[in-house]
């Protein structure tokens, strides 16, 4: 994206030129009203902004007397953003879940849209402000946690150095003192934060969360070859294959997101869809982090002929 251009501009000025070409870009239009009310400026200011703009890039926009409007021209190439459907959708996303209100959100005209339900989880603010606290210190904090593994909560010494987001809860990547290993603490389960203290562990020794897999993904083998070029296309896939980098710590949560951890003949093709390449590295990685539902997911034994021609 070029930015020679641009690089005099202050920030106030080079975002509204970002918010200029995105109007343009996803609504084929703007005029001076959205620049008002999207960033408070006046009424003389939004016209300078276009005016300049259009004098600068006149291949870009071309106004329309009868929508007074400025349009998208055919010749459309921006200088400031680089178009993203995924950027466009998480906003669609981010204003469904009330993260931000339509108000916030660059999209003025929504499309019709609904996304599937997402149960609330309850982390309480003051548990977060105290967990990002740790974080911050750095700091040893004792928690009473409830674990699935005890009737009861009990408390236990954590020392939090990172966030991590499954897909649907977050969780606190610390240092458990109890166990003696770094591991994943749900936020929501963490029942009461007590005193501070220092920390005992190096963040850096966390080497589950500083390495990464690379889980290599492809359309299943028996669907039919029109079938598999749609999977290819849903995951962005180049020569029939994604590969998807994640840290070895939440390699469980995203074998699980992506309806990776059973066997792949369990399935219809239809149902399952994609299958992993390299289950035996990522097997191997499995191993060695000793994780009771990790050890599940690969317990089961590839049946012969269907999937032989994968890789292994």
């Amino acid at each position: 994206m070029p930015r020679k251009k641009v690089k005099q501009l202050n920030w106030g000025a080079e975002r509204r030129n970002e918010f200029i070409e995105f109007r343009v870009f996803w609504q084929g239009r703007i005029n001076r009203s959205d620049l008002m009310e999207t960033f408070g400026i006046s009424l003389q200011q939004a016209s300078l902004d276009l005016a300049g703009y259009a004098e600068k890039w006149k291949r870009n926009l071309v106004y329309d007397k009868s929508q007074r409007a400025y349009v998208r021209g055919r010749s459309f190439k921006p200088h400031f953003f680089t178009p993203s459907a995924e950027d466009y959708l998480a906003q669609l996303r981010a204003v469904d879940q009330g993260l931000v209100s339509r108000e916030q959100s660059w999209i003025s005209v929504f499309p019709g849209y609904e996304a599937t339900p997402t149960p609330a989880r309850g982390i309480a603010p003051e548990t977060l402000r105290g967990v990002l606290a740790a974080i911050h210190g750095p700091a040893a904090i004792k928690v009473t946690y409830q674990s699935m593994s005890r009737p009861e909560p009990s408390a236990r010494w954590i020392e939090p150095h990172s966030l991590a987001f499954d897909g649907f809860r977050w969780h606190a990547r610390a240092f458990c003192r109890n166990d003696q290993v770094f591991k994943d603490f749900l936020i929501s389960r963490i029942v009461e934060i007590g005193e501070q203290g220092p920390i005992t562990a190096d963040p850096q020794a966390d080497a589950d969360w500083h390495n990464e897999v690379v889980l290599e993904i492809g359309p299943h083998p028996d669907l039919s070859p029109t079938q598999r070029r749609a999977i290819e296309m849903d995951y962005g896939m180049d020569g029939g294959c994604a590969r998807i980098p994640v840290r070895q710590a939440l390699l469980f949560y995203a074998l699980k997101r992506l309806g990776l951890d059973t066997d792949p003949a369990a399935r219809r093709p239809q149902d399952q869809q994609i299958v992993l390449f390299n289950r035996g590295a990522v097997s191997g990685v499995m191993k060695r982090l000793q994780h009771p539902s990790l050890a599940r997911l690969f317990r089961f034994v590839r049946p012969p002929g269907r999937f032989s021609a994968l890789p292994r």
